[in-house]
């Protein structure tokens, strides 16, 4: 469909005051923006993107028609709306209310889903639901809607991670994804399991996706992350993940470099979110298990 809009192009059909925005950060399939907003009635066209919708401040009335019918909520701080894509909606409120945005790409939410299902997602369709209560959605836009304040080291990263998790977490509640009939099985051969190998160790400590590492093998991302799940035991992130928590265990007892500097090595966003995934991995600390092993 070529007449869907980028989420740069809302202003124009939606007129607000921008408070934030990711625009610039180098972030994939994810993009971010808090408007504050004046009550109005409003056509928002069909667009490329999914788009969740955190309220933050101000609480109003809320009308919006969508596929032909109308509903009605009261929308305030703590409740959110979910967009589906390519679909025009009518919204009418009349009080004023600060937001908060994240668009998700049709292409990360499919290749997500693809990982979680082991199978190639040819499409995924989002339930249009203008109020849910949903504390793991809203945390989630909260902690993207941080880093796009912090712009910290290792953000792209950082906000890969969080929203693929959020990903998963619509997959499971708002989500139906459809797939081919039939798909190819097999696993990766071994020269591909080498070359695959050998990549990710070399950029441990880069941003390493599902699709560069098919695009290595000359593999579509669904067909990759089905044999690599099928030749490795477990999905290319997760694998991603346990060897950057091995390589920094690996560092942590063998030399004394900075924490901080190890995670960074790692590909860590920082020494935070290292130290968050190796206590759930190990059921420790760095510096505990730094001080124990040396």
């Amino acid at each position: 469909m070529t007449d869907l809009i980028d989420f740069e192009a809302l202003p124009t059909h939606v007129p607000g005051k921008v408070l934030l925005a990711s625009d610039g950060l180098g972030w994939r399939g994810v993009g971010l923006r808090a408007y504050h907003y004046e009550g109005q009635d409003v056509i928002v066209p069909a667009m490329k993107d999914f788009m969740l919708v955190g309220y933050r401040d101000g609480v109003t009335p809320m009308q919006r028609r969508f596929d032909g019918r109308w509903s009605r909520e009261t929308l305030g701080p703590g409740a959110a709306s979910l967009l589906t894509r390519a679909q025009q909606a009518s919204w009418s409120w009349d009080a004023p209310i600060d937001v908060c945005h994240v668009y998700l790409s049709s292409a990360l939410v499919a290749e997500v889903a693809s990982e979680v299902l082991d199978c190639c997602v040819t499409d995924v369709a989002l339930a249009d639901v203008l109020r849910t209560d949903d504390e793991v959605m809203t945390h989630a836009m909260s902690m993207i809607a941080a880093e796009a304040r912090a712009q910290a080291i290792g953000g792209a990263l950082y906000v890969d991670s969080v929203s693929r998790g959020l990903i998963v977490h619509l997959l499971r509640r708002y989500a139906e994804a459809r797939t081919p009939e039939r798909f190819e099985d097999g696993t990766l051969s071994a020269a591909q399991k080498a070359r695959v190998l050998e990549l990710i160790e070399a950029h441990l400590g880069e941003a390493l996706d599902l699709r560069c590492m098919a695009e290595a093998l000359d593999l579509t991302p669904c067909r990759f992350a089905r044999q690599f799940r099928r030749s490795f035991g477990k999905p290319p992130y997760a694998f991603v993940t346990a060897r950057r928590l091995e390589k920094a265990r690996e560092k942590l007892a063998r030399s004394a470099e900075p924490i901080k500097a190890i995670a960074a090595d790692c590909g860590f966003s920082d020494q935070a979110h290292l130290t968050r995934m190796f206590s759930a991995a190990f059921g420790e600390t760095p510096a505990v298990f730094r001080r124990r092993a040396q």
